[in-house]
């Protein structure tokens, strides 16, 4: 037998260990795909929010809310813990994503009304399944799709002159003139914004399915950034207030209008304030700029030119929606400066606390000084006063030893009293200094 080529033998390779989220992460690119639109047809989108800590929201109640929608109609279920999922709801096609603070449906329903934008279209979603919905409306729009008409641009101008208010009018060649999008921005009498998309005959229907998931983009997240702006005219009067108790809080610093720890007692309770504010606005003020970014992403992508002379959605966002943009981030940068500017004077007026404390430690200590100094003077005349006592006490006891003695020798009482008086001061005296000597 002949050995066979080493060369030709198979390779063995080594088995790689992927990351635990690899695929995971993958897949996310693709967990929200575009809808695939055939015109002419209409679409109905609606996203709802909790009024408060919707990012803490408990998203099971919308998988719940998603699943009896579904259950209606004998529809599939998506996976546990999906946040997307598209298919079909009896005749029509329903698409529900559910983010960080909202959720959003968006139904395709194949077909024009009969009227424009009729508002009667919402009733393939239950009446009672909208009224059990987990949190309010933040948007809802109709979205109309249908082949550009043969008239060019008059026909299509004659429908927006009909359909929307000419004032604050959108409209715009969308993708190198491959199609025409028109709004205004306005909520209608029913209730819902209107969105006019005009098909060119080039357009594929991948294309316009990803044109009406960017104008269903630019509606949500301009409503959803625009809470921020709530927040900042919420916050802006509580602001001026706290700015006037700030410059007379730091006017004290220069002055002597009121005692340094009265001062900074109150400057730490505005600074605590407004720390509070601070942290209690960052997530709307941060997810703000977030969804900012994306309305303008999603502006962008559109590459609009212009139509009729018409206004182009970034002019209109560079008109009325910047500025409120602009303001939110005004007041954030506002709100951030008085929090630093307190935390500065605070810490000034702690120093001042410092440095009139230690001047007022040292006046005690000179106090203290100036006291210990009477002492030691009262402690001297003490014992100088003690070596009196005690000798008179002294020199009484040694007489009545002494006189006993001393009778016989003819002294008088007078006399040896004299002469013992030298003796037993001297001997106190010397008593006194040996025991202050052994205390020290």
């Amino acid at each position: 037998m002949v050995d066979p080529d080493p060369a030709s033998a198979p390779v063995e390779r080594p088995i790689l260990a992927d990351h635990p989220m690899r695929y995971d992460l993958a897949n996310e690119l693709h967990a929200r795909p575009f809808p695939v639109i055939e015109p002419p047809c209409h679409a109905m989108f609606l996203a709802f929010k909790p009024p408060s800590d919707a990012a803490s929201r408990d998203r099971g109640k919308d998988r719940d809310h998603l699943l009896s929608l579904l259950d209606r109609f004998g529809a599939q279920h998506p996976k546990p813990g999906a946040t997307h999922w598209f298919g079909e709801i009896g005749k029509h096609r329903l698409k529900w994503e559910c983010h960080t603070e909202f959720t959003t449906y968006t139904v395709f329903v194949d077909g024009l009304e009969e009227r424009p934008f009729d508002a009667t279209a919402y009733e393939v979603l239950p009446a009672d399944w909208l009224a059990e919905a987990p949190g309010a409306r933040v948007t809802s729009a109709m979205i109309r799709v249908e082949p550009l008409a043969a008239g060019g641009e008059d026909a299509v101008t004659a429908r927006l002159n009909e359909w929307f208010v000419a004032e604050s009018l959108s409209a715009a060649y969308v993708l190198d003139e491959a199609g025409i999008v028109a709004t205004d921005f306005r909520i209608d009498t029913a209730g819902h914004m209107r969105f006019a998309f005009f098909v060119g005959p080039d357009m594929g229907m991948r294309r316009i399915g990803r044109v009406v998931q960017r104008l269903t983009e630019i509606e949500t997240y301009k409503a959803m950034s625009l809470l921020g702006l709530a927040r900042a005219r919420t916050l802006s009067a509580r602001m001026g207030e706290i700015d006037k108790q700030l410059v007379g809080l730091m006017g004290d610093l220069t002055g002597e209008t009121r005692p340094a720890d009265e001062a900074l007692v109150k400057l730490l309770a505005v600074s605590a304030e407004l720390e509070n504010l601070l942290a209690t606005s960052s997530f709307r003020f941060g997810a703000t700029a977030a969804y900012e970014a994306i309305v303008l992403d999603r502006v962008r992508v559109l590459r609009e030119s212009r139509f009729s002379g018409r206004q182009l959605f970034s002019e209109f966002m560079s008109r009325r929606y910047d500025p409120a943009m602009r303001t939110i981030r005004s007041t954030e940068a506002r709100l951030k400066s008085m929090a630093q500017r307190a935390a500065r004077a605070g810490d000034l007026l702690r120093t001042r606390v410092d440095v009139e404390r230690q001047a007022q430690n040292q006046k005690l200590l000179e106090s203290m000084d100036r006291r210990a100094d009477l002492a030691l003077r009262l402690q001297q005349t003490v014992e100088g006063l003690s070596v009196v006592a005690i000798s008179y006490y002294a020199l009484n006891l040694a007489s009545y030893a002494v006189y006993p003695f001393l009778e016989p020798l003819g002294l008088s009482k007078g006399l040896a009293t004299a002469l013992l008086l030298p003796v037993v001061v001297g001997a106190v005296f010397l008593m006194i200094r040996r025991i202050r000597k052994g205390m020290h």
